[in-house]
């Protein structure tokens, strides 16, 4: 009789009426929102802008949800499309079955359509939302444990994971909880990332390296343990080769990487930063802006205003004369004098009246 071992539940889904509660989307979405909300705290740290994380989560979910049922499904297409299988279950991703490998690949290829139309690289935000995968896988675990599945081999240790069930094959009984394992390596690689990447300050993608690097170790000793079905190539498990394979990847590019691009990001998001006006900043200066023009159009106008009745009070001939343009129609003008010399103006009057008398004298002779 064994003294201790963890118990399996009952059953793994809730009925709210006509809704289902499955534990396994419960951790799922956990782990989700545990991911983004750590990632945007990480990339706030980093110059970035509140949200950008969630943003980008948008695109990249979904296509790592779909990424990691197509990898279940193609590395394990027997249970699909065998005799006696229907094909439709293949869609059922609430029973369980996705691969994280293509979960990570896919995922990756949404959050760089996400990151290009935030116009950021996509390194820096990997690097940001490393540590959050990790812990988003640690809680996504448990749903194998609701589902009862994904258990090691037979053991009689004292967290033995107790097996009830025996549907699609299970044998119940105490196994190895793999499930718990990878939980708890999970949480280690957050850690261990979050640690290497104040301890060296990582940048240009090398945190989610570490990350990738790191849980590809534990994976393949884990992945040793497991007896449920699986491909084998040359006596190791499927999972085994893929995470060596990416594993070597993972470190490949950590040492790459660290001699062309050295250092970290300097700027991770444009427009963002401690220096960068925030959006109450931004509303205040429009509406000081638009006050002010108000202010500026109304002072125009009253100049407007002000120019066009002192025009009005003008003569039209003195406007004429100070612009030098002729004065309008129908208005009369005075033609200035010549100004003549003294002595010339002075003797013009003199012979003028000479010439009267002499007339004068001559018409009287007559």
């Amino acid at each position: 009789m064994e003294l201790a071992f963890i118990p399996s539940p009952s059953r793994g889904v809730l009925h709210l009426g006509p809704i289902p509660l499955r534990g396994y989307a419960f951790c799922i979405i956990i782990g989700v929102f545990l991911a983004v909300w750590l990632g945007n705290r990480r990339w706030i740290a980093r110059g970035g802008r509140t949200g950008t994380v969630a943003d980008i989560a948008v695109w990249a979910v979904p296509f790592g949800l779909v990424g990691g049922r197509l990898y279940h499904v193609i590395t394990d297409y027997e249970l699909y499309f065998s005799a006696g299988r229907d094909w439709v279950d293949a869609f059922k991703i609430w029973e369980g079955g996705l691969g994280i490998w293509g979960a990570i690949a896919l995922g990756a290829v949404g959050a760089w359509i996400g990151c290009r139309r935030r116009g950021i690289p996509l390194p820096a935000w990997a690097d940001a939302v490393a540590p959050g995968i990790a812990f988003a896988q640690a809680a996504g675990r448990w749903g194998n444990w609701f589902n009862q599945e994904l258990y090691g081999r037979a053991t009689d240790l004292p967290w033995a994971l107790h097996i009830t069930s025996s549907t699609d094959g299970r044998v119940p009984g105490y196994y190895h909880p793999t499930f718990l394992y990878e939980s708890l390596w999970c949480i280690g690689v957050g850690l261990l990332v979050i640690w290497a990447d104040r301890r060296f300050t990582l940048g240009h993608g090398r945190a989610f390296a570490l990350y990738v690097a790191a849980y590809c170790v534990g994976r393949f000793w884990i992945e040793y343990m497991r007896v449920d079905d699986a491909h084998h190539i040359l006596g190791l498990r499927l999972n085994d080769w893929t995470a060596i394979g990416v594993f070597i990847l993972a470190v490949l590019y950590i040492v790459l990487s660290s001699r062309m691009r050295p250092g970290r990001e300097a700027v991770v998001e444009p427009g963002a930063g401690p220096d960068a006006p925030s959006d109450a900043d931004k509303a205040t200066a429009s509406a000081e802006a638009e006050d002010g023009s108000g202010t500026d159009a109304k002072g125009k106008d009253k100049d407007a205003a002000d120019a066009a009745s002192v025009d009005l009070d003008k003569p039209a001939a003195e406007d004429s004369a100070t612009s030098g343009e002729p004065a309008d129609a129908g208005e009369s003008v005075a033609p200035k004098e010549s100004v003549t010399e003294p002595d010339e103006a002075s003797d013009a009057p003199s012979a003028a009246s000479a010439s009267s008398r002499d007339e004068a004298g001559s018409a009287k002779k007559s």
